[in-house]
C-alpha cells in the first residue's frame, strides 16, 4: 500500500522541488542570453542600399529616342505637305520642281551617311521622310504638268513607280548597313539587321494597287477587278512563303495583303458565279475561283507543319466546290444549283484518296462538311414547314380531312420552292455521313446525323410526293414506330417523341384521325416503356398521350369539360400505381411528375363548377395520399392533406357557407391531433410548434369575425373557447396556448366591454387618466430599482466569499 507523509513533512518536499525548479529555470535563461549574444556577433553586417535622391526614370533612353524622332519624322512630313497643298503656287515650275527635288533626293540620300555612322533609327526617321516626299512629288507631278491624265490611271502607273522605287531603295539601304564594318566595341556574336523597316513593307503596300486601279481605271468591269484582286492576292502569297529571303514585317504585310485581296477577289467572284448567266460567265468566274484556289491550296502545301495549313486547305476545297458548282448551275433545271454543289461537295472526297499531307487532307475534309452544312442550312424552309405547319391544327381543330398531305403541313404557312431538291440534299447528306465517315472516333456521331437527316427526309416526304391524308398519317406513323423501336439510343427515342407531336398536330384537322392517332401513341409507347434506357421519355409520353385521349374523348362524347376531369384523374392514378411499381427507376420521377400535371389539367377542366371541383380536388387528394403511403414520398402527405382542405373549402363555398369557423376548424382539429402526437413522440418539442398553427387558424378568424359582428353568439363562444384554451395551457404549461387563448381572451373581452368602457371614460375627470399613467410607471421605477439592489447584494456577497 502507499505510505502518504504527514501534511508538514510533504509541505517542505513540495517547497524543496519548488525551489529547484527554479535554480534550474534560471540557470537555462542565463545560458540562452549567452547564445543569443554570440550568433548576434557572428552573424555578417548587412550594407544598407544608398537611400534614392530622387525619383528614378520611367522610360528607357532608347524609347524616348524612338518617339522623338517618329514626331520629328511626321511633322516633318505634315510641314511637307503643307508646303505642296498650300505654298506651291507661289513658285514657278522651275522653283518647285526644284525645291521638290533637292528635299526629296536630300531626304533619300541622308540615311546613307547616317547608317555608316550608326545612327540606325534616325535614318529611318529621315528615310520615312522621303518616303512621304515622293508620294507629294508623284502628287505634284500629276497637277503640275499631267492634269489632263485620268486619276485613276495615273494612280496605277505612280503606285508601280513608287512600289519599284521603294523596292530598290530599300535593298540598296541594305547593302549599306551591310557593308558597315563592325566597331571594336560591337559584339561579333549579335546580329546585325539588314537594311531599314520601312522601305520595303511600304514598296509591298504599294504594289497592291496597280493591279486593281489599272481594272478600274481601264473599264474591264467586275471580272476585271476580281482578276486583279485574286492576281496581286497570289503575289502577295508568294512574297510571305519567301521566308529565306523575305523579312519578318515584309511577310507580314505580305500575309495581310494576301488575305484582304484574296478574300475581296474570292468573295466576288463566288457572287459572279453565282449569279453567272450563261455558261460563259460562269466559266470565266470558274477560272477566277480556281485560280484563287490554286493560290490557297499552294500555301497550305508550303505550310504543311503549320496550324494554318488547314484553315488554307478548307478555303482551297470550299471554292474548288464553288467553280465546279457554278459551272453545271448555269447547265441544270432552276432548283438545281444547291444539289450541284454538294454533289462537287462529295467529288472533293475523292482527292483525299492521295497521299496528301494530313492538313491537307483535314482541310479537304472540312471543305466537304462546310458544303455539306451549307446545302442542310438551304433545306431548313422544307424541314420547318414539315415539323411546325401542323401546329396550326390548334385554331381550328375537326374542321375537316384536308385534301392532301401538303394541305396538312400548310394550315398557316407557304410552302417553301423546290421541295423535291431538297429532298434530294437531305438523302445525300445522310449518304455521305453513313458510308464515307470511317474514323472511330467521328463514326458514332456522323451515323446519328446520318439516322437524324433519314428521319427528317422520312417526315418531309409525304407532303412531298402531296401523299393522300391517310397514308401521311400511316407514314409518319410508321418513322415514329421505327424510331421508337429500331435503336436502342437516346437520339431515336427523342426523335420518336417528336415525330409523335408531328403526328398528333397533323391528327387534329380529323375527329376520327385524332382519336385513332392518340391511342396509337399511347399504346405504341407504353409498349416501347419496356426498355429501361427509354423508359424515362416513352412512359411519361404514353400518360401525356393517354390524357390528351380522354380529352378528346369527352369532346368527342359532347361533354362538359367539368366531367371530362373526372376521366382524366384516371392517368394520375395509373401513373401513382406504375411509379409504386418502378420503385428507384429513373422514370419514377418522370412519371410521378407527368401524373402531377394530368391532376391539375383535371382539376383546370372542372374549375368553372364547385361541386364538380371539390369532388376532383378529394380524388387527388386520394390519389396523392396513396403515394405518401411508399417509404419515400412522406412528405407528399402534407399535399394531400392540403387538397382535402381545399375540397372540404369549395365544398362549402358551394353551400352558400360564410361561416368562417366552418373553414378553419377543419384545419384545426388535425392541426391539433398531429401537434399531439408530435409532442408525444417528442417531449421537447416546442408548443408553438405543436399547437401554434392549429389554434392560430381558428381564433384569428373568428375573432376578426367576432369584431365585426353585432350578435353576442359568437363572442361569448369564442370567449369561452379562448379561456378554456388559457386554462389547459396553464395546467399543462404550455406557451403557446396560454399566449394565444390569453390574447384572443384579453381581445374579445376589449370589443365587449367597449361600449362600456367608453361611458367610464366620459364619466371620469380628465386628470385621472395621466394620475393612473403616472402612478404605473412609478411603479414599474421602483420595481426596477427594487431589483437593481437585489443584484448588488448578490454581487457583494459573492465578492465577500471570494
Amino acid at each position: 500500500m502507499t505510505h502518504l507523509p504527514p501534511p508538514a513533512d510533504e509541505l517542505r518536499l513540495v517547497d524543496a522541488e519548488l525551489w529547484q525548479l527554479d535554480a534550474r529555470r534560471a540557470q537555462l535563461l542565463a545560458r540562452r542570453a549567452w547564445l543569443v549574444a554570440h550568433l548576434q556577433q557572428a552573424r555578417p553586417a548587412v550594407v544598407p542600399r544608398p537611400a534614392a535622391t530622387g525619383p528614378g526614370p520611367e522610360t528607357a533612353a532608347p524609347r524616348v529616342q524612338n518617339v522623338l524622332l517618329l514626331l520629328g519624322g511626321v511633322l516633318l512630313t505634315i510641314a511637307a505637305m503643307a508646303f505642296t497643298l498650300v505654298s506651291w503656287g507661289h513658285l514657278g515650275i522651275a522653283g518647285r520642281a526644284l525645291v521638290l527635288g533637292t528635299v526629296t533626293a536630300v531626304a533619300l540620300a541622308a540615311p546613307v551617311p547616317l547608317l555608316r555612322g550608326g545612327l540606325r533609327s534616325t535614318a529611318e526617321s529621315v528615310a520615312g521622310l522621303g518616303i512621304a516626299l515622293t508620294v507629294l512629288d508623284a502628287y505634284a507631278l500629276h497637277e503640275a504638268a499631267l492634269t489632263d491624265t485620268d486619276g485613276t490611271g495615273y494612280a496605277a502607273y505612280a503606285s508601280a513607280v513608287l512600289a519599284l522605287l521603294w523596292t530598290g531603295y530599300g535593298l540598296g539601304l541594305g547593302a549599306v548597313a551591310v557593308s558597315v564594318p563592325r566597331s571594336a566595341a560591337e559584339p561579333t556574336a549579335r546580329p546585325r539587321p539588314a537594311g531599314l523597316r520601312f522601305p520595303l513593307p511600304f514598296a509591298l503596300v504599294a504594289a497592291q494597287l496597280p493591279l486593281p486601279l489599272w481594272a478600274i481605271a481601264s473599264s474591264s468591269g467586275a471580272y476585271g477587278v476580281a482578276a486583279a484582286l485574286v492576281v496581286t492576292a497570289g503575289f502577295d502569297t508568294a512574297v510571305a512563303l519567301a521566308r529565306a529571303t523575305t523579312a519578318r514585317s515584309v511577310r507580314v504585310t505580305a500575309a495581310v495583303g494576301a488575305y484582304g485581296m484574296g478574300g475581296g477577289g474570292a468573295s466576288a467572284a463566288g457572287w459572279l458565279s453565282w449569279t453567272a448567266a450563261g455558261p460563259s460567265a460562269a466559266a470565266r468566274a470558274a477560272a477566277l475561283l480556281v485560280l484563287a484556289a490554286v493560290t490557297a491550296l499552294v500555301a497550305a502545301w508550303r505550310l504543311a507543319g503549320a496550324r494554318a495549313a488547314t484553315g488554307h486547305a478548307l478555303a482551297g476545297g470550299v471554292l474548288l466546290v464553288a467553280a465546279s458548282g457554278g459551272v453545271l448551275r448555269v447547265t441544270l433545271p432552276d432548283g438545281w444549283a444547291v444539289p450541284a454543289h454538294l454533289a462537287c461537295g462529295v467529288a472533293l472526297l475523292a482527292a483525299l484518296r492521295d497521299p496528301l499531307p494530313e492538313p491537307l487532307r483535314r482541310g479537304l475534309a472540312r471543305a466537304c462538311g462546310a458544303v455539306q452544312a451549307l446545302a442542310l442550312l438551304w433545306t431548313v424552309p422544307l424541314v420547318v414547314v414539315a415539323l411546325l405547319g401542323p401546329v396550326g391544327w390548334i385554331e381550328h381543330p375537326w374542321s375537316g380531312a384536308p385534301s392532301d398531305a401538303r394541305a396538312a403541313v400548310t394550315v398557316h404557312t407557304p410552302w417553301p420552292p423546290h421541295p423535291v431538291q431538297a429532298l434530294v440534299v437531305l438523302t445525300a447528306a445522310a449518304g455521305v455521313l453513313a458510308l464515307v465517315v470511317r474514323n472511330a472516333t467521328w463514326r458514332p456521331r456522323a451515323l446519328t446525323g446520318a439516322l437524324v437527316l433519314a428521319w427528317v427526309t422520312a417526315v418531309a416526304l409525304p407532303s412531298v410526293l402531296e401523299l393522300p391524308y391517310v397514308a401521311g398519317l400511316l407514314m409518319l406513323g410508321a418513322a415514329t414506330a421505327a424510331a421508337a423501336f429500331g435503336s436502342r439510343s437516346v437520339t431515336t427515342t427523342l426523335l420518336s417523341l417528336v415525330g409523335s407531336l408531328n403526328l398528333a398536330f397533323v391528327s387534329l384537322a380529323s375527329q376520327a384521325a385524332t382519336l385513332t392517332v392518340l391511342s396509337a401513341l399511347a399504346v405504341l409507347f407504353a409498349a416501347a416503356s419496356r426498355r429501361p434506357r427509354a423508359a424515362p421519355f416513352t412512359v411519361p409520353a404514353a400518360l401525356v398521350y393517354a390524357a390528351a385521349l380522354a380529352c378528346a374523348t369527352g369532346a368527342a362524347a359532347g361533354w362538359q369539360p367539368q366531367y371530362t376531369a373526372l376521366l382524366v384523374l384516371v392517368v394520375p392514378g395509373v401513373a401513382a400505381g406504375l411509379a409504386a411499381r418502378l420503385g428507384d427507376s429513373p422514370a419514377t420521377v418522370p412519371v410521378e411528375a407527368t401524373g402531377a400535371a394530368a391532376g391539375l389539367l383535371a382539376v383546370a377542366l372542372a374549375v368553372t363548377d364547385p361541386p364538380m371541383l371539390a369532388l376532383v380536388l378529394a380524388l387527388c387528394g386520394v390519389i396523392t395520399a396513396g403515394t405518401a403511403v411508399r417509404a419515400g414520398r412522406r412528405p407528399v402527405g402534407y399535399a394531400a392533406a392540403a387538397l382535402f382542405l381545399l375540397a372540404t373549402w369549395v365544398r362549402l363555398a358551394a353551400w352558400d357557407v360564410t361561416t368562417p369557423e366552418a373553414y378553419t376548424l377543419p384545419v384545426t382539429v388535425p392541426a391539433l391531433l398531429v401537434g399531439a402526437l408530435r409532442r408525444r413522440r417528442d417531449p421537447q418539442a416546442s408548443s408553438w410548434t405543436a399547437y401554434g398553427p392549429g389554434l392560430a387558424a381558428t381564433l384569428a378568424p373568428s375573432l376578426v369575425a367576432a369584431w365585426g359582428d353585432p350578435e353576442w353568439t359568437r363572442p361569448l363562444l369564442l370567449g369561452a373557447a379562448a379561456l378554456l384554451v388559457t386554462l389547459l395551457g396553464a395546467r399543462h404549461r404550455l406557451r403557446a396556448p396560454l399566449v394565444l387563448g390569453g390574447s384572443a381572451l384579453v381581445l374579445d373581452t376589449v370589443h365587449e366591454l367597449a361600449p362600456y368602457l367608453v361611458q367610464v371614460a366620459d364619466a371620469l375627470p380628465r386628470w385621472v387618466p395621466p394620475a393612473l399613467a403616472g402612478l404605473l410607471l412609478l411603479t414599474l421605477g421602483a420595481t426596477y430599482e427594487q431589483r437593481l439592489r437585489d443584484v448588488r447584494r448578490v454581487r457583494d456577497v459573492l465578492e465577500r466569499m471570494n
